[in-house]
Parts: structure tokens; sequence; C-alpha cells
């Protein structure tokens, strides 16, 4: 659960920069030289999560093994304790050689196939990324937050707007109900997280004295937020086919200068988890904008995403720090 990754103490100033660098990092170096092995396991692709994780565990000399979608053999040729606990036998179509590691990723659609996976494995497992949750990619946001505001996490407001019922809208939610931070969710009611997970969030913010606020208003809830987030309004593996109606629920829920300008903080900055349809330079991007109409972004406007108030290329950076600083935590585990 996020109580076990994401504790106050890990995202302060101190506390991530201390996991991170000198001698903490020293330890890393030393514990993947000893044959330190991290087996990231995907149940769906994703290259730019593979680089994460890739480049903590090679560049100080450890070894990595990758099992790419399908890799699992999820309902194929294994079942899902089988990467956690027969290495070495080939697994689904992907026939992975999987050898003894110290700790796995797990990044797939089912958070149950995640949660199976460390029922079943020797080693700790961390959640890449399941359609529920994104645990690992909150670590990197709240550090970011913490960073450019100069804010502790209970003083940090921010909103975020569009689909707020995927992976990244739950996972804000309830880490800044542990956290104590103030998140304003604009979306459309049908789009907010269910009934489960604002329950869940809750119960958190009454410990944590986090202020929450869920309304199809965004002007109600922008005005003194320190950030302003967003996502892609279709998740990776969503048919191409809901494009039209997800811009039809969600065109008034896009990021522009006009929506930082409404926080009233000259200081607010635009944070997104990244890939983002900003403009027509992919060919995903280029096709949705001709069938959508909206050339100038989807979620976010190409100026904003690459003006002077974006910080996502930093957050995207602090996905490898915070990365590297959970196997920290979890060495010798």
């Amino acid at each position: 659960g996020f109580e076990h990754v994401c504790g106050p103490e890990d995202v302060g100033r101190v506390g991530l920069q201390r996991l991170t660098v000198g001698p903490a990092h020293e330890r890393l170096r030393g514990e993947m030289e000893d044959e330190l092995g991290a087996g990231p396991f995907h149940d769906g692709p994703d290259g730019r999560q593979v680089a994460d994780v890739g480049h903590d565990v090679i560049k100080p000399a450890g070894e990595l093994q990758l099992c790419e979608e399908g890799g699992l053999g999820r309902g194929r040729q294994g079942v899902t304790g089988d990467p956690g606990t027969q290495r070495q036998q080939p697994l689904g179509v992907a026939h992975a050689a999987l050898l003894p590691h110290h700790r796995a990723r797990a990044r797939g659609k089912e958070q149950a196939l995640v949660e199976e996976l460390a029922e079943y494995s020797q080693v700790p497992v961390y959640n890449g990324l399941t359609d529920d949750w994104h645990p690992t990619q909150m670590l990197a946001d709240f550090m970011t937050m913490v960073e450019h505001s100069g804010k502790r996490p209970s003083d940090i407001a921010f909103t975020y707007v569009g689909d707020a019922r995927s992976n990244m809208g739950n996972s804000l939610l309830v880490t800044a109900a542990l956290l104590g931070s103030s998140i304003r969710i604009a979306a459309p009611n049908k789009l907010w997280p269910s009934d489960e997970v604002q329950s869940m969030a809750r119960g958190l913010a009454e410990r944590s004295g986090a202020e929450i606020v869920l309304t199809d208003d965004m002007d109600a809830v922008l005005p003194g937020s320190d950030f302003v987030h967003t996502d892609v309004w279709v998740s990776m593996g969503e048919s191409e086919d809901i494009w039209a109606e997800r811009v039809e629920l969600l065109g008034g829920y896009q990021v522009n200068h006009a929506a930082l300008e409404r926080t009233g903080n000259p200081n607010a900055k635009f944070m997104h988890c990244l890939p983002g349809f900003h403009n027509e330079q992919t060919t995903v991007g280029r096709a949705i904008a001709h069938r959508t109409g909206m050339r100038d972004g989807l979620e976010v406007t190409h100026d904003v995403f690459e003006g002077p108030k974006s910080v996502v290329f930093d957050q995207a950076e602090n996905r490898l720090h915070t990365i590297k600083a959970i196997m920290v935590a979890t060495i010798g585990e």
C-alpha cells in the first residue's frame, strides 16, 4: 500500500536527498557491485519506464533482466506466481530466462497481478504502475513539488484536472491525503475517482489534515494552486475510438495559459507524468489532432508544456532519483 512506500519522511527535501546522494547512493552502488539484480516484469509496453529502472540498475554496475509485454506468461504457459518463484524456466511468449534477483519491479494493467506477484516473490516487489495506481510516480511528483515550491508537502496546494479516475487521479488523491497536502480535483463527475478510492483518501485526510475538494468546476479550485497537474485523456490500452467522447467531456479542462493565470499565483507550475499530447510531432498526437480538430494540444497546449512554468522534465528526471531511493530503502529486506 501507499503507507509502505510513501510516508512524509520519504518526500521531504532531506529525506529523499539522504537516500539518493552521498553515502546511501554509495551503499546502493556497493550492493549492486555485489551482484544485485533487479527484474522489472512488464505486462504492458512503455520504454520510458523501462529506461528509468534500467538506468538505476545498470549505471551502478547492476544486472537488469527485462520481461516484456506478455512475458509474465499469465494465462499462457505460466501462471502469475511463476516469475517470483521459478526464475530459470521460460515463461509465456517472451520465453524470458529470469535469473535470481534481489528485488523486482512490476508494471502492468491489473493491480491484482502485481499483488499476486508480490505474494509469490521471495524479494521486494515494486509497483511500477497498474491501471489503478502509480505509487513510484508519486514519489517523483511530490519530490518535484517540494523542490520547486520550497514547501513541505503539508503546505502544498495543487489542482489535478482531466480524467481523475485514472491511476494518476487515484494516486495523487490518496498520496496528498496521506501527506496532508491540499488537493483539488476538477473533472466531470463521471470521471472522478471511485467511491472506494475517495473513502480511502478521506480516511487518511482525517489523520493528516489534508484538504480534499472534488468538483466539475475548474475555476472554483485553481485559485491558490501551487501546481496544476494533468494527464492524457485516454490511457494506454484504451481504444482510440473513445477519443471523440473524451474530447467532448474534457475539452473545457485543457491546461493553457488562461488556466495557469486563474491560479492567481505567479509561481504556479505545470506538471504532467508524460507522455503528453501537446503537439502534432508524434504519430498518435497527429492522428488525434486530425480526428478531434484540437491542433494546439489536447490536455495541455504546446506553449504551456514547453514554457517557463512547466517542470515536466524535472519531474521526469526525479523518477530516476526516487526509484534509486526505493532500491536503497529496501536493500536487505
